[in-house]
């Protein structure tokens, strides 16, 4: 059996999955050919760079973008697009189901129907990118079971479109309802609803290292940097032993 683990000790963002994915063995030139199908009103570019995270080498995903003319989207805008782009029905159906658990924590919180939902920092080009290109790597990587450990989310306040929040942000905490959290004094988000929902649709299980052979190794790296640890994410990708 085919495992792959995430590793959420300095949490995880879009960014940091993709970052991860893609250093862990997922091809980047295939991904970025598939998501030209995405149809966005502005233009936008990719990077992978290596960067050094507190002395881990990392792959760093960048997303440039211009500034589109509306900040956010409808969930149903979102859905729509996906829906129209020349993926696969496993990489539409993965999207859409993150896309989805975050619409339902953002209704949650804003007590408005799904439909209504609108997304701001996630309705994004770069979140939608990141979305729809974690079901890519996901893909080429085919795991049949996937596992995560707890999560770290970080303390302190953040500032978003809606104004000052608590650390983790609302919808991030309710998409994480259920999910095991990582204790940390790191004062920062260090898991975005984008990254808590790539978790709550992928993960079938949340605990330590499962029994597997680990083959390949991936890091994923954050933006801003922690004063104590990396601000990486850690994917292991291997296979469970034989019984017997």
């Amino acid at each position: 059996m085919n495992i792959l683990y995430f590793d959420c000790f300095s949490g995880i963002s879009g960014d940091m999955t993709v970052g991860a994915l893609v250093d862990a063995g997922a091809d980047p030139e295939s991904i970025e050919k598939a998501l030209k199908s995405l149809r966005f009103s502005s233009e936008y570019r990719l990077h992978w760079e290596k960067v050094v995270k507190k002395g881990i080498t990392a792959t760093k995903f960048i997303v440039e973008s211009e500034k589109e003319p509306h900040g956010h989207r409808h969930l149903d805008t979102i859905i729509k697009m996906i829906d129209q782009a020349e993926l696969t029905d496993f990489v539409k159906t993965t999207a859409l189901r993150i896309f989805k658990i975050i619409g339902k924590a953002e209704a949650g919180i804003h007590g408005i129907p799904l439909k209504k939902v609108h997304f701001h920092e996630v309705g994004a080009v770069d979140s939608i990118i990141d979305v729809v290109a974690t079901a890519l790597a996901i893909e080429q990587l085919n795991p049949e079971r996937i596992v995560s450990s707890a999560v770290a989310v970080g303390n302190g306040t953040i500032h978003i479109d809606h104004g000052i929040y608590p650390v983790p942000a609302p919808a991030t905490i309710d998409i994480l309802k259920g999910i095991p959290l990582k204790s940390s004094d790191i004062q920062g988000e260090m898991t975005t609803p984008t990254g808590a929902g790539i978790i709550a649709a992928l993960a079938q299980s949340i605990g330590p290292i499962p029994d597997m052979q680990v083959e390949r190794i991936g890091y994923g790296a954050g933006t801003k940097d922690w004063p104590n640890q990396p601000n990486v994410l850690r994917v292991m990708t291997g296979v469970a032993p034989h019984a017997g």
